[in-house]
């Protein structure tokens, strides 16, 4: 197993956000966290990260705990967190954006990524300011796997994005897949996520409440309805 999250639980400040979630993914799995906003998709991804200190519960990954460990150790460990707003540095090309993450060890080498993201060999020179949001995403995504992860944590990677580079970003996210990398995905997307993943877990108000296979998930309209409401496309 390459990620096992076990009822971990996580405030800001007095508010109690995670209250027991519990998650596994496997070797070369993508897994989808789906939920309503606020329902504590973010701060599960954050706390797995290291980024939100866990008051309670165990996160280990291949095999060894990270829980309580700096942000910085865990990335290392090859545990890559794509954050929502997705921290490229805008002053800096996109080439020097890919060099900065760059590790000697990784499968994945600039060549591999203009490979995978084309549209970024064509901005390679452009700022980071410069990118439409889906090339900082693609950015985003590159510059994590220079950093040679064995799991991918990726926040709403398609939010607010025209739907012809939706698409691009989802056959980027096959090859990524692929290529071994497993993938923990929270998005708002059901078309995107049932495209992606092998399963699916619904957190609600912090707590895990479905769990459940890919083509299963799809089939059960009462449990989407139930859980992700009105408005979810």
């Amino acid at each position: 197993m390459m990620l096992d999250v076990r009822d971990i639980h996580a405030y800001y400040g007095k508010s109690h956000i995670l209250q027991g979630v519990s998650l596994q993914v496997n070797e070369g799995e993508t897994v989808t966290l789906l939920g309503r906003n606020g329902a504590g998709k973010s701060t599960t991804l954050k706390t797995i990260a290291g980024v939100v200190a866990p008051r309670g519960g165990s996160v280990a990954f291949a095999g060894k705990p990270v829980a309580g460990q700096p942000p910085h150790r865990i990335a290392a460990a090859g545990l890559c967190f794509v954050p929502e707003h997705r921290g490229i540095f805008r002053l800096l090309s996109v080439e020097e954006n890919l060099r900065l993450a760059a590790r000697k060890d990784s499968p994945w080498q600039l060549a591999d990524v203009y490979r995978i993201f084309p549209r970024l060999q064509e901005r390679r020179k452009n700022g980071g300011a410069q990118l439409s949001g889906g090339e900082q995403q693609m950015l985003a995504i590159g510059r994590a796997l220079m950093n040679h992860p064995r799991l991918l944590m990726l926040d709403e990677p398609v939010e607010g994005l025209a739907p012809v580079i939706v698409e691009e970003i989802v056959a980027q996210l096959k090859q990524i897949k692929s290529a071994g990398v497993a993938i923990l995905l929270v998005e708002q997307n059901l078309e995107v996520c049932t495209q992606l993943a092998d399963r699916h877990y619904i957190v609600e108000q912090g707590v895990i409440v479905y769990e459940g296979g890919n083509a299963a998930f799809a089939a059960d309209h009462a449990i989407k309805d139930r859980y992700l409401g009105v408005g979810v496309v």
